[in-house]
């Protein structure tokens, strides 16, 4: 089951990460995360009051507000490392972020044998080399390395923070409340004091009917990002942490697969020779 989740966590991170990306070529970026995931904070309060999650209010919490604070501030220096350094770098290395929750799996004693470590090795490589890092060309900037580690640090503390913050599946609806409230708190206040020193909150010329329109989009985002939180901490509880992780962290390959089928952009064969790595990968873990 530990794979299954965690593979489920890959498809709904590289859905919701390729949608996004969209997004932001429309809306700025700082909107998209708020939006989507104030459609997340209404979904889930329904959730939380159907199945009584309420009960389950406890000092676990504290890590899922730990990880709606860290959540955000990862998300923008992922942003704008894409700003300023080339995405063939950027979005690759921001992947390595598995390592924090491996680290974490391997603290509390997890000991994989001889052909899970093979597999974390051959999937992590696979999983840097399908984000197509680019081989020649300018150095890029040191910021942009910077950020990017920020960032992969972020996402790869956020995985481990929202395993911790729950024991069961009520209580894991609440800490994914509890998370996304407190990524629209954190996300809101950036975005009022983006727009307080000039900065733009919709696209030049746009109303909120910019937002209307995409709605069903910006909800998938939320969700997906939701749905791939609360399936990695299944993931995580059900199984080695290690484990979870890694598989978890294929996302760079449904994004890509995702940017082929819909928006018709080729496969660089650095990119193919890491599908297929991951995928190795994959099969040694899941042994």
């Amino acid at each position: 089951m530990t794979a299954l989740f965690a593979l489920a966590t890959s498809l709904m991170y590289g859905l919701a990460d390729f949608g996004g990306g969209l997004l932001t070529r429309r809306i700025p970026a700082l909107t998209v995360v708020v939006a989507s995931q104030t459609i997340a904070v209404i979904v889930l309060g329904v959730i939380v009051v159907a199945t009584g999650g309420w009960t389950e209010w406890g000092p676990q919490l504290w890590f899922a507000v730990a990880a709606g604070l860290l959540g955000p501030v990862a998300m923008l220096a992922f942003y704008k490392a894409l700003a300023i350094g080339p995405m063939s770098v950027v979005s690759p290395l921001a992947s390595v972020g598995v390592v924090v929750p491996v680290a974490v799996g391997l603290f509390l004693g997890e000991r994989p044998g001889v052909p899970q470590f093979a597999g974390l090795t051959v999937a992590i490589v696979g999983i840097v080399l399908a984000g197509g890092p680019e081989l020649r060309g300018a150095p890029v900037q040191r910021q942009a390395v910077l950020l990017t580690l920020l960032a992969a640090f972020g996402f790869g503390a956020v995985l481990a923070l929202i395993a911790e913050a729950s024991s069961n599946l009520t209580g894991l609806f609440l800490a994914l409340f509890v998370q996304r409230v407190t990524n629209v708190a954190a996300g809101g206040a950036a975005l009022f004091v983006s727009v307080q020193r000039g900065g733009a909150a919709l696209p030049e010329g746009a109303g909120m009917g910019v937002l209307w329109a995409a709605l069903p989009a910006l909800a998938f985002v939320g969700l997906a990002d939701v749905a791939a939180n609360g399936t990695y901490s299944m993931a995580a509880q059900n199984g080695p942490v290690t484990l979870a992780a890694v598989l978890s962290s294929t996302y760079p390959v449904i994004t890509a697969l995702a940017a082929r089928a819909v928006l018709k952009e080729r496969l660089r064969g650095i990119q193919a020779a890491g599908a297929g790595l991951a995928l190795v990968g994959t099969v040694l873990l899941a042994s």
